[in-house]
């Protein structure tokens, strides 16, 4: 009987064990929509908080309505990126989130920051990377004459839009319309997001070494 209550005990406390993910935004936060929609009845893995560091953005609101934890940080307070950077960290250390993911967070991170949570920080980008590092992807995609586009989730490194590639997905180029590959890339990144901090979470895609 003890040992059928500490296996019952066990179970408990792995079940009430939560993977914390904290999301980084600056502005709509349509990535931030796909990732509270997919996990809203997760047991498992749970939004902690959610950090923006423009004021009205939209995401904010998103967080609002799910009662999710959030915060403004506003970088044009700070005399450096590192004294920014350290009032992220504050707010992150009382969390200890398991993951940290980059929705459109229009920041560039510094050595400082990546080095602290690296193997806990990924980003998604509108390219398929190597190719079309930086911004504007979907002009230079028509510029280039691409037959393929589609997003990379990669895990952040001190390179420009480098890391490790967790995974990527890809459409055939029909249009030459910048607006209508954004509407697509869009729709891939929302289905793409959650399912790679899904296989995170469950130990299938790391970083070792």
């Amino acid at each position: 009987r003890k040992k059928r209550e500490r296996i019952t005990y066990l179970f408990c406390l792995i079940s009430m064990t939560h993977f914390k993910v904290a999301v980084l935004i600056s502005g709509n936060g349509s990535n931030l929509q796909a990732i509270i929609d997919e996990f809203k009845e997760s047991s498992h893995i749970k939004i902690c908080c959610v950090i923006s560091n423009k004021e009205d953005a939209y995401g904010l609101e998103r967080a609002a309505k799910e009662n999710i934890d959030r915060y403004f940080l506003d970088h044009t307070k700070f005399c450096t990126r590192k004294d920014f950077e350290t009032g992220l960290t504050d707010i992150l250390e009382k969390y200890n989130p398991d993951l940290i993911v980059l929705a459109g967070f229009m920041r560039i991170l510094s050595e400082f920051f990546v080095e602290k949570y690296k193997g806990k920080l990924i980003n998604i980008h509108p390219s398929l990377l190597p190719k079309h590092k930086g911004l504007n992807t979907h002009q230079k995609v028509i510029e280039e004459g691409d037959e393929f586009h589609g997003v990379t989730v990669h895990f952040v490194d001190n390179t420009l839009d480098g890391g490790p590639i967790c995974a990527q997905a890809s459409f055939k180029v029909k249009t030459k319309d910048v607006k209508v590959l954004e509407n697509e890339v869009h729709k891939i990144e929302h289905e793409l997001y959650p399912k790679v901090i899904k296989d995170i979470a469950a130990g299938k895609i790391n970083i070792i070494n």
